[in-house]
């Protein structure tokens, strides 16, 4: 697994795409010859009629982006006077009813939920807050955030600011700021310079200046970034995610560590995600769902990909032998074929 991070090479041939080109890179693409009010009726009649037709439920749902799916929300509605997540929750339960009620709900919401849960209750669940923000882009946290704001009535940061606190906290609350630069231009000296000041907050002081590594990798482009990645292995001789592994603990460096692998790459650092849910007795469902379905129309052939290179089995291979039922049925489509 180490070496899978500590191959700077690949980010030489790998440059920053823009969004829009990202976006091509899901499992999950436009349904042709769309009719919201044609599978908001098939929905009914499967919901509806004598025992559930999960088949129906599963095809349809899997094979409209969510901008579709919202649309088939509305026209259910509209036709039942029901709303289609209430008819969902009656008629599905557990691990299924959870993976159906996050298609159907838009894309920062769903993030902004996931948010709230990792907060709610006893203890905060960081690993959650982590992927989020360490994964997200600029626009993505905005989106987030709005949606947060919409839902509770509150900002987000203000809600962190009860739940994280130190350094930790200070980083955290930086992403969630969205106040990342999103420019795809690379400064190579601006890059050998913070480099050097990385350096020398840590591997070369005795004590680490955290500020430093929070101030540069919650703010600077991820095309920037990578260049700084270089830039360090070349004064230091050791790649910065095993600067980081020395020189800090904790909270705050398992959030640098997602960053830095997020620099080099997001598909992969959600394929690690993957493999450590579904490894042991039982399977992280949460984290597993939360993965499968925001990414189905980002980067979830990227995902596959990657998770097969690390791993030297199929991402549907992994989720065949590990979940089941209706559910299992449900994950496959949204991962798409072998």
């Amino acid at each position: 697994m180490a070496s899978t991070w500590n191959d700077l090479d690949l980010l030489l041939d790998s440059p920053t795409k823009p969004a829009a080109t990202a976006a091509h890179r899901g499992t999950i693409t436009d349904k042709a010859n769309f009719n919201a009010s044609e599978d908001a009726a098939a929905l009914r009649k499967a919901i509806e009629g004598l025992g559930t037709d999960e088949k129906t439920i599963i095809s349809i749902l899997t094979e409209r982006t969510n901008k579709q799916r919202q649309l088939i929300c509305a026209a259910y509605h509209q036709a039942t006077g029901r709303t289609l997540k209430e008819d969902l929750q009656g008629d599905t339960h557990g691990d299924f009813e959870d993976l159906l009620l996050s298609l159907i709900t838009p894309a920062n919401v769903f993030d902004s939920q996931e948010v709230i849960k990792a907060m709610k209750g006893l203890g905060t669940t960081d690993n959650a807050l982590i992927e989020i923000f360490a994964s997200r882009t600029t626009q993505q946290i905005k989106a987030l955030s709005d949606a947060y704001l919409a839902e509770t009535g509150k900002k987000v940061t203000l809600d962190l600011k009860k739940e994280v606190s130190g350094d930790y906290g200070k980083a955290l609350l930086t992403l969630a700021e969205a106040t990342r630069e999103d420019s795809t231009t690379v400064d190579v000296g601006k890059a050998r310079q913070e480099a050097k000041v990385l350096y020398e907050a840590g591997e070369k002081r005795w004590g680490t200046d955290e500020n430093k590594f929070i101030d540069i990798l919650c703010h600077r482009s991820l095309a920037q970034l990578r260049q700084v990645l270089i830039e360090y292995k070349n004064i230091s001789g050791k790649t910065l995610q095993e600067s980081i592994e020395s020189e800090m603990s904790g909270h705050l460096e398992d959030l640098l560590v997602a960053i830095v692998k997020c620099v080099k790459s997001v598909p992969a650092y959600l394929a690690e995600r993957i493999h450590t849910c579904m490894k042991g007795l039982g399977t992280d469902d949460t984290t597993l769902r939360r993965i499968m379905v925001s990414r189905s129309e980002i980067d979830m052939l990227d995902i596959k990909a990657e998770f097969k290179k690390m791993y030297g089995y199929s991402l549907h291979s992994a989720l065949e032998s590990e979940t089941s039922g209706e559910y299992r049925k449900t994950l496959l489509k949204i991962c798409g074929g072998e």
